[in-house]
C-alpha cells in the first residue's frame, strides 16, 4: 500500500511538471505573435520592406526618365576611366545585333547580342511614357569595363533618325542634350559613346576620329540604312568667342537644308549661330569619321558644337533641344 501511494505522488508531479513546461511554452508563443513579428508592418502603418518589384531586380522593364538612365551611364566616365579596343568581330557583331533590332527581330538581336555579353532590354520614360530597347554592356559595372557605349532606340515609332554622342562627359552635358532631343522628339535612336575621349591609350577612344570603334560600326550601320544623324559636341568659349554654336554638316553638304533649319531655329531663340556651309567656321568637323562617311553615301549628317552657356544651363539647353528637334520632325516624314 505504501508502494502504491509513492508510486502515484511520483506520477502526479511528473504531470505538473509537463503542465508547468506546456503553459510556458504557450506564453512564449503568444509573446512572440505580437506587433514585432516579422511579418507585421511597423506602428507606424508604413511597410518599409523593399518591394519584390523594385527595380534593379532583374526585370525587363525599367521607368526611369531616358536622360538619368544615360546620365547615371556616364557619371563615372573619366580619363582613367578604361576603354578596350574592340575587335573586328565585336564591332561587326553589335552593329549586327542592332540592324536586328531595327528590323523588329528582338529575340535574333538578344543571341546575336549575348555573343558579345550585351543585353537588351525596355525601358520606360517615367515622364513620356514612351518606350525604348536599351543596349547595354552587362560588364559595363565592372571593374575594367570595355568603354563600347549604349543604344536608346525608340520602340513606339518607326526610326527615321539618329542623334550621336561621341565626347560624353569630355563635352560636358552633350549625353544629358542627347537624352533629351530623344524624350522631345519621335524615332529616334541614340548613340552614346561608353568611355571618355582621353580614355585608353592615345587617342583610341576619340570615337569621333577613327574607324575602329564600336560607335562608328554603329553609326555606320545607320548610314547603309540611310538614317540621317546629328551628332553632339561641346567647345569652349575661346573656341568661337563670337559664336553659342557652330552648325556644320561635315564633309558634304546633303544636309544644307537642314542645317539652315536649324540655325534659324536657333536665331529665333537667341543664339548666335556660326553656318560652316556658308563661312568658314571653326570646329566645322570636316575630318570627322561619321560625317565622311555619311557624305561617300549622300546621306544628311549635321556636327554641331554648343558652346558651355547652352550646355551648362537647363533653360538655354531646353531651347536648344527645341531647335534641333525642327530638324528631326523634318526627317520624321521620310
Amino acid at each position: 500500500m505504501k508502494h502504491s501511494c509513492t508510486k502515484s505522488m511520483a506520477t502526479a508531479n511528473k504531470l505538473g511538471v509537463l503542465a508547468l513546461v506546456t503553459a510556458a511554452v504557450l506564453s512564449l508563443t503568444q509573446c512572440g505573435s505580437g506587433s514585432s513579428g516579422r511579418d507585421e508592418k511597423p506602428s507606424g502603418g508604413e511597410d518599409r520592406r523593399p518591394s519584390a518589384t523594385a527595380p534593379g531586380n532583374g526585370s525587363d522593364d525599367s521607368a526611369d526618365g531616358l536622360e538619368q538612365r544615360v546620365t547615371g551611364y556616364t557619371a563615372n566616365f573619366g580619363e582613367d576611366s578604361g576603354y578596350r579596343h574592340p575587335s573586328r568581330t565585336d564591332r561587326e557583331t553589335l552593329a549586327a545585333g542592332v540592324a536586328l533590332l531595327l528590323d523588329h527581330r528582338r529575340k535574333e538581336a538578344e543571341r546575336r547580342l549575348a555573343d558579345v555579353d550585351f543585353a537588351v532590354r525596355t525601358v520606360t520614360d517615367d515622364t513620356t511614357g514612351r518606350r525604348y530597347a536599351e543596349v547595354a554592356d552587362r560588364s559595363e559595372g565592372g571593374a575594367a569595363p570595355r568603354g563600347w557605349g549604349r543604344v536608346y532606340l525608340d520602340l513606339d515609332a518607326p526610326v527615321r533618325w539618329s542623334v550621336q554622342v561621341p565626347h560624353p562627359v569630355a563635352d560636358q552635358n552633350t549625353e544629358r542634350l542627347g537624352a533629351e532631343l530623344m524624350s522631345r522628339s519621335r524615332g529616334g535612336i541614340l548613340i552614346v559613346a561608353g568611355a571618355h575621349r582621353k580614355a585608353g591609350r592615345g587617342d583610341e577612344a576619340d570615337v569621333a576620329h577613327r574607324r575602329d570603334s564600336v560607335f562608328h560600326a554603329l553609326c555606320a550601320e545607320l548610314i547603309k540604312r540611310g538614317l540621317p544623324g546629328i551628332q553632339l559636341h561641346g567647345m569652349a568659349d575661346d573656341s568661337a568667342p563670337d559664336h553659342d554654336v557652330v552648325a556644320s554638316t561635315g564633309k558634304g553638304r546633303t544636309a544644307v537644308t537642314e542645317g539652315r533649319v536649324l540655325a534659324d531655329a536657333l536665331r529665333e531663340r537667341g543664339y548666335d549661330v556660326c553656318r560652316a556651309w556658308a563661312r568658314t567656321c571653326p570646329l566645322a568637323g570636316r575630318s570627322n569619321m561619321q560625317g565622311r562617311a555619311a557624305a561617300a553615301h549622300d546621306v544628311p549628317f549635321l556636327h554641331v558644337e554648343f558652346g558651355p552657356k547652352i550646355r551648362e544651363d537647363r533653360a538655354h539647353g531646353r531651347r536648344a533641344v527645341e531647335a534641333l528637334s525642327k530638324v528631326t520632325e523634318t526627317w520624321r516624314g521620310r
